[in-house]
């Protein structure tokens, strides 16, 4: 996937992929809260960390395309100022407004304007008043040097294929001593003839770096502290279970089901990632 043309495919094709999918209103992850009922095999809703209290509290219009929670390991502290990368419809952006609360600020950040309408929507139908969403690519952040406290971000930064951007503006817009929590798609051993799979790449597979290269990188950038504090390797019985309202869904669902459970099975995981800025 590499090269200038590479990049900007791998780009257009995400934002595509986003704007169908809150155009079809596709829950990925977690499913919307009437969906939490749904009684046994494997469902996002329970393995994302998101509370039944927590999704209960905003909009339905709120959908998630995660593969985790970063506001509930983040310790977010009123007053604070939190930036999430790639804020999708906001269900982090709520969560994380409530927390800071009125005197803190959280900025949402994302590429594709369907999905910063439907935000902002739902910042106003759940009543937030601290928050705001930002247009802009990771890779080029519209945030001021050292402006945010803490950086959250759910399944995106697999997205950009060009990760190394990505953690230097984010070491670059956080404060000294500003801390991340991220969760993110990593992979084990994944074939190199996966890597090309476009379909792969939007859904949050083929795009994901091996866990090792991952935090070698945030730590190459200049942070400190960086771990994996909690990890989730996606099984066979897992994807099967899951495969249709995961990140792979929208216009991509079915070639997504076809494939996912046996190129994918034991060799992707959601991790939660922390890191500090140093200072």
């Amino acid at each position: 996937m590499a090269g200038k043309n590479n990049k900007q495919k791998v780009r257009d094709a995400v934002k595509r992929h986003y704007a169908d999918a809150i155009k079809l209103h596709t829950a990925c992850c977690p499913p919307p809260p009437t969906e939490l009922d749904i009684e046994g095999g494997y469902s996002l809703a329970k393995l994302s960390g998101y509370s039944r209290d927590e999704l209960e509290s905003v909009p339905e219009t709120v959908t998630s395309f995660g593969c985790g929670n970063p506001v509930a390991l983040a310790d977010l502290q009123p007053g604070e100022v939190v930036l999430d990368l790639g804020a999708g419809a906001g269900l982090d952006l709520i969560l994380a407004a409530r927390k800071v609360g009125e005197s803190g600020r959280v900025i949402g950040l994302d590429m594709t304007p369907e999905m910063i309408d439907v935000c902002r929507a739902n910042l106003q139908k759940a009543g937030i008043e601290n928050a705001e969403v930002r247009p802009g690519q990771m890779e080029d952040m519209p945030v001021a040097d050292a402006e945010v406290d803490w950086i959250i971000s759910n399944c995106v930064i697999n997205l950009s294929p060009e990760k190394h951007k990505v953690f230097a503006e984010a070491y670059r817009v956080l404060k000294p001593g500003g801390k991340m929590m991220i969760s993110d798609m990593v992979t084990h051993d994944l074939p190199d003839e996966y890597r090309d799979d476009m379909a792969a790449w939007v859904g949050c597979l083929a795009g994901a770096l091996e866990e090792g290269e991952y935090v070698r990188l945030v730590e190459k950038t200049g942070f400190a502290d960086v771990k994996v504090v909690d990890k989730l390797v996606y099984t066979a019985a897992m994807l099967a279970g899951f495969a249709d309202e995961a990140c792979c869904c929208g216009s991509q669902r079915k070639t997504a089901s076809e494939g996912i459970v046996d190129r994918y099975a034991d060799r992707v995981a959601a991790v939660k990632l922390f890191a500090r800025k140093p200072g």
